[in-house]
């Protein structure tokens, strides 16, 4: 690899009070967009706005705002635990009594370990939500709605295709500035997505006057609870939550973060334990001012990779996008550190470089596509007057400097690891998409569910399938007592894929979409073909 100059200066943000913005959207683009979903847990019940370019270090450092209180002689009590914090704000009605709230708090009283892993996922993000929602100065009940969404999983997809901590689904992400491309999915930004559900919540609670019917409408779509209320109102009902014709997913929304909060605001009622955690802040925000190789800020900030990712859940790839948003979140112990390394670091070593020389056809926009960079960068990086380039001249490209395994949480590790994980009663096929091919038509040809196709491959029903793109498909054993062993088979002269699918009593396309790589129809002696062969058939 060979090495070329690049980006230059970089400051941090530690999170402190941010005000809330001053805008929010119209109430007829809100009726449009449709809330998020939930994401189903086995242990659970349930299921940005584009940065300004950074021109020199900041610090902005948390504290409490005193501007308005009085002098005292006796020193405030000092609370060191979030919870407690959280307690101190919850607002809603949390004294009422339904069947349906009830039903939640069995289901808590019942798997009191759940909260243990939820402290656990919830405490590098918690402070910085409760901060945010005070700001706002909402009920902190709102600071719990990770909780039912995602379990506090920043990396939560669900079926419907909404995403993060907060569920965001596509189009309302994009409304409310969460950009989403192949370097970088917004709705997953701990930061901008935690911003953007605060300000969608107060634009709902905006729009219908109750805590209760925004939650409902963050969850289903404020136009579907508009109609409800609407037809309840037409036929002189209650407009209460609890009274609306909702579908089922949101009539049990509400009660569980109401039941959440009544836990949270009494544990020892409900015989529960709220682990630890620290009222203080987390991590804080460095500015990069440019692309960054997470291995090498995993380098100069002493923060191992994975938790770099799970800091920064909304980076798919290897680096920082090469048009930003140029920041890392990283602990606050580690941020001055990080800081220092960073202003040391000569602009050339932020990233690795591959030199390229341009052959005939070639054009600075299907370069960086194959390289999956910019025209910008490309331009930005080897000193480009013009579009213009030449047949022979040398290019310096960005490219990863560990091998792919090595960035762990990386968009395409998350995939393998979800490909891979064993189904019981199943074995994996390989299957790659042809022209024409659906999430239905796959499903029917291996006689699997869509929703489960969709989710051994991390995808929702509603992505779109790319031409070879390669998805694992966990097919069942053909029989109850049938034994699928994989079998490495090594062709032999005189050797057809019809006379080894008839050797294995296997047919040929399976033997096609378990060898993703075979091209053409032909074989040759050598060559390794892999089979998923019942064993308990008699050959």
């Amino acid at each position: 690899m060979t090495k070329a100059p690049y980006f230059k200066g970089q400051s941090f943000t530690f999170f402190g009070p941010i005000m809330p913005r001053k805008t929010f959207p119209t109430l007829a683009f809100s009726l449009l967009l449709t809330g998020c979903q939930l994401v189903s847990s086995p242990s659970s019940p349930s299921t940005s706005a584009t940065e300004k370019k950074v021109t020199k270090p900041s610090v902005e450092t948390i504290h409490e705002d005193t501007s308005k209180q009085t002098p005292v002689k006796k020193a405030p009590v000092v609370v060191d635990n979030l919870w407690i914090r959280i307690q101190s704000g919850l607002a809603m009605d949390l004294d009422q009594n339904n069947p349906r709230i009830q039903a939640e708090l069995d289901w808590y009283k019942r798997h009191k370990s759940y909260f243990s892993q939820i402290s656990k996922r919830s405490e590098p993000y918690l402070y910085f939500i409760v901060k945010e929602a005070e700001a706002r100065n909402v009920p902190l009940e709102l600071a719990l709605m990770p909780i039912v969404e995602s379990s506090f999983d920043p990396f939560a997809y669900s079926h419907a295709g909404a995403s993060g901590l907060w569920q965001f689904m596509p189009e309302t992400g994009e409304h409310y500035g969460l950009d989403q491309n192949w370097w970088y999915d917004g709705r997953r930004d701990v930061v901008h997505s935690t911003r953007a559900a605060l300000d969608y919540m107060q634009s709902l609670h905006n729009m219908f006057g109750d805590w209760e019917l925004a939650l409902a409408a963050f969850n289903s779509g404020p136009g579907r609870v508009q109609r409800a209320v609407r037809k309840n109102r037409k036929l002189g009902k209650s407009t209460r939550f609890w009274a609306l014709d909702l579908p089922s997913e949101t009539t049990a929304y509400v009660p569980k973060l109401i039941a959440l909060g009544k836990v949270v605001r009494n544990p020892a009622k409900h015989g529960v334990k709220l682990d630890h955690i620290p009222n203080k802040p987390y991590f804080a925000k460095v500015h990069t001012s440019g692309q960054l190789d997470m291995a090498k800020a995993s380098k100069l900030s002493g923060v191992e990779l994975e938790e770099l990712y799970r800091l920064n859940p909304g980076l798919n790839r290897w680096s920082t996008p090469p048009e930003g948003p140029h920041h890392l979140v990283v602990p606050v112990t580690h941020a001055e550190h990080f800081r220092t390394q960073l202003s040391t670091l000569p602009p050339e070593e932020r990233l690795t470089w591959h030199r390229y020389t341009v052959e005939a056809g070639d054009s600075l926009s299907t370069i960086a596509k194959e390289y999956r960079t910019s025209v910008n960068v490309l331009s930005d990086v080897n000193k480009l007057s013009s579009s213009i380039i030449r047949v022979g001249q040398g290019l310096m490209i960005p490219v990863a400097g560990k091998t792919s395994e090595e960035y762990t949480l990386s968009a395409s590790q998350r995939l393998a690891a979800r490909q891979n994980r064993s189904v019981s009663g199943r074995y994996k096929v390989e299957y790659r998409v042809k022209s024409g091919d659906s999430f239905w038509t796959i499903a029917q040809k291996y006689n699997v569910g869509v929703n489960e196709l969709a989710r051994w491959n991390n995808m929702s029903p509603r992505d779109t399938l790319r031409i070879n793109q390669k998805l694992a498909v966990w097919k069942k054993q053909s029989s109850q007592n049938a034994i699928v062993r994989k079998v490495n088979y090594k062709v032999r002269s005189g050797d057809s894929l019809a006379k080894i699918a008839s050797k294995f009593n296997v047919n040929v396309d399976q033997i096609r979409d378990w060898n993703t790589d075979m091209n053409g129809k032909y074989i040759h002696p050598g060559q390794q073909v892999t089979l998923f062969v019942n064993v308990t058939r008699n050959f």
